[in-house]
Parts: structure tokens; C-alpha cells; sequence
């Protein structure tokens, strides 16, 4: 689990870098994003990885990495607009926004660190493309409980699809490193 835990910690930390310079080129504009907005956003990049694995090329030059750590950042900021609302306007400076990402991420590691207790780190021995199809059938329960109004009966709610979202997409991250 020590091993696990350093690993998620680089790839967030990656992820937060990249979060942070989009947030220096272009501030806080994913504010204004409703959640089916991030939702959409998520399932294309998810998408896009999944028909990169079918057909086993690629005619972009943005690899199957880049497509995973752009799921995990568009999953805080769901995260985030879940936790805050959806602002009129872009409403966060840096340090509000990088304090924000720090919050999920500690909370989705806790929830990491819980599941892998329970689950005995079963996601080493999965294969990248099933963790792709896991992010995908997350992808359509959102947009279910999204079409109904947020409501569920007995499932888990919009939150907790995205903290599994997210990270699926680091243990994808931390596979794809260890299978270079």
C-alpha cells in the first residue's frame, strides 16, 4: 500500500500541475460548466481512449496518458462544481482554486486507501482497457441520475461516480507507467 500511495501522490501531483498552468492560461472559465457539461467532457476524453484501444492506432498525437490525467482533473472540477454550484461567472483565484483540488484529492486518496483495503488492490492485476470500460459505465450512470434530476432509489449519487472516475483514472495512469 506504501508503494500505491506514492504513486497516487505523483500522479496527482502531475495532474495538479497541469490543472495549475490551465488555470494561468485561462483562469477559472470551467466555473461556468454545468455537470452533464463535465460529464460530456469526461466521456469523450473516456471515449476517445477506448476507440485508441480498439483500433490499436492513433491518428492524433495526444496519447492514451494525456486523455486519463485530462478525466482525472475534469473529475475534481465536477467534484468541485458538485461541492460549490456552478458560478455565473468564473469566480476563483489560483490559490482558491489550487486549495479546492488539494480538498478532493485528499478525499479521493481516503477513499482509495479504504477501497484497497476492502478490495486487496484488485486493480493491479486489471487490464488498462477494462478500467477504461469501468470509467465508461460510471460515465452512463451519471448521465442517468443526471436525467433524473439527480435522484436515485438505492445507488450511490453523482459524487461518488466521479471520485470512482477519478480514481480509476490514476490507477490507469500508475498501470500504463509501470507497463513502459
Amino acid at each position: 500500500m506504501e508503494k500505491t500511495l506514492e504513486e497516487f501522490n505523483l500522479i496527482i501531483s502531475n495532474c495538479k500541475k497541469l490543472f495549475v498552468n490551465k488555470m494561468i492560461d485561462y483562469g477559472p472559465a470551467w466555473r461556468i460548466l454545468r455537470l452533464p457539461s463535465l460529464t460530456d467532457q469526461i466521456f469523450i476524453k473516456a471515449n476517445r481512449i477506448r476507440t485508441i484501444q480498439e483500433k490499436g492506432e492513433q491518428k492524433i498525437l495526444e496519447g492514451i496518458e494525456g486523455e486519463f490525467l485530462a478525466i482525472v482533473n475534469y473529475s475534481i472540477m465536477a467534484l468541485i462544481q458538485f461541492e460549490k454550484g456552478i458560478a455565473e461567472q468564473p469566480d476563483l483565484n489560483l490559490e482558491e482554486a489550487s486549495e479546492l483540488y488539494d480538498n478532493i484529492t485528499n478525499q479521493a486518496k481516503n477513499l482509495m486507501i479504504r477501497k484497497n483495503h476492502d478490495y486487496g488492490e484488485a486493480w493491479r492485476d486489471m487490464r488498462i482497457s477494462s478500467i477504461t470500460d469501468l470509467i465508461l459505465q460510471k460515465l452512463l450512470r451519471i448521465k442517468q441520475i443526471e436525467d433524473n434530476k439527480g435522484k436515485t432509489l438505492v445507488s450511490e449519487g453523482l459524487d461518488a461516480n466521479y471520485f470512482d472516475i477519478l480514481n480509476y483514472a490514476v490507477f490507469a495512469l500508475i498501470l500504463s507507467e509501470e507497463n513502459k
